[in-house]
């Protein structure tokens, strides 16, 4: 399995676990980020952090780091 942070613009992938640190897991949770939820990857920063994804209906801009701790399951086109 890929964490999130390794997904080109473009790719979709359905959230399998969100692990770390528990306050960066805590307000990832809070913000939506379950698992079980479809993202998409919208694009990056010009210097790659940091990241932005859809998640349901609005936009998220993720650290790297933290989007390391995202594992995914890439969805086909």
């Amino acid at each position: 399995m890929l964490s999130l942070d390794q997904l080109e613009r473009g790719q979709r992938a359905r959230v399998e676990a969100v692990a770390g640190h528990d306050a960066v897991v805590q307000r990832l949770l809070e913000m939506g980020l379950l698992e079980g939820e479809e993202i998409e990857v919208l694009g990056f920063a010009p210097l790659g952090d940091p990241m932005e994804i859809r998640l349901r209906d609005f936009r998220l801009s993720l650290r790297r780091q933290e989007a390391a701790g995202v594992t995914v399951i890439v969805l086909p086109h």
